[in-house]
């Protein structure tokens, strides 16, 4: 509940900070030294809050279905693949960051390359994999353009679980290794009963940022990809009315926003009791 109440502060005062610059600034924007610093506050750049959320109840075309239902739509399509995307970077991450705690040699030699990895832009990335995966297929099933989109969420999603799950697994103290090896628990044991429970603290906040990131992925796949459906495309086209409706634009970027805020509660969640148990054990055993 607490943190439900800090998201909707938080809304109220970036709307309200919205609204203030849009009340003060220059609607030409600051430009300092011929660099424009601070964002146009015209209605054409910043239509008002109130502005965008009365175009969700319009209808997105004449006679056609309400901006809102629209959004959800695609919104829901983003958050499928969103999804895809996300449980396959986190089981890649927590293999690879097994693999590394395990072996000291596969950490030296990988980690360099699994840091290096994210310094593909994506947009260079998403025509590339959609070449090599277009003559895919699993049995008489096709290769769908949805799991491209899934594909690159899962490449930005698993680094922060393998970097984190490895911190994690690298946690426990030596005089709990020193216990585990004086009952001669071996490493699979060491691992299920110190370094999983101990790595809960890392994994988290790791998993959050990999929702985040499967989140911004899944759009930016969508757009570079042209996969039609999702949030990401509804954006592109929204664009295009920018000049004569642009209120609609920020409709598809509060679609956006709305899903990334949906994906960390949803990992929040599964924290809550995963979190609760281990500081029950952990006064127990004390």
């Amino acid at each position: 509940m607490r943190r439900l109440l800090s998201a909707v502060v938080g809304l109220v005062v970036l709307a309200a900070l919205w609204e203030g610059y849009k009340a003060v600034g220059n609607p030409d924007g600051t430009v300092l030294l011929g660099v424009r610093i601070l964002p146009r506050a015209d209605d054409l750049s910043m239509p008002h809050v109130w502005d965008m959320l009365s175009r969700l109840g319009r209808p997105e075309l004449t006679g056609g279905r309400p901006v809102w239902e629209v959004v959800l739509s695609a919104s829901l399509f983003t958050l499928g693949v969103t999804a895809a995307g996300f449980v396959a970077g986190t089981a890649i991450g927590l293999l690879l960051a097994v693999a590394m705690q395990r072996f000291r040699i596969v950490e030296r030699g990988l980690l360099p390359y699994v840091i290096l990895s994210q310094t593909v832009p994506l947009v260079a990335l998403a025509p590339l994999i959609a070449g090599w995966s277009g003559n895919l297929s699993f049995g008489p099933y096709p290769w769908q353009d949805w799991m491209t989109v899934a594909v690159i969420a899962a490449y930005l999603a698993f680094f922060p679980v393998a970097v984190g799950m490895l911190r994690g697994l690298q946690s426990p103290p030596a005089a709990g290794e020193e216990l585990m090896r004086s009952y001669a628990a071996g490493w699979w044991r060491t691992l299920v009963k110190l370094r999983l429970p101990a790595s809960l603290p890392y994994l988290f906040p790791a998993l959050r940022l990999a929702g985040a990131a499967a989140v911004v992925g899944a759009v930016v796949g969508e757009i570079s990809t042209g996969t039609r459906g999702g949030i990401g495309r509804l954006i592109i086209e929204y664009s295009r009315e920018a000049t004569s409706d642009p209120a609609k634009v920020y409709t598809a970027m509060l679609g956006a926003a709305l899903l990334g805020l949906v994906v960390a509660a949803l990992v929040s969640l599964l924290e809550l009791p995963l979190m609760r148990n281990r500081r029950r054990v952990r006064v127990v055993t004390m």
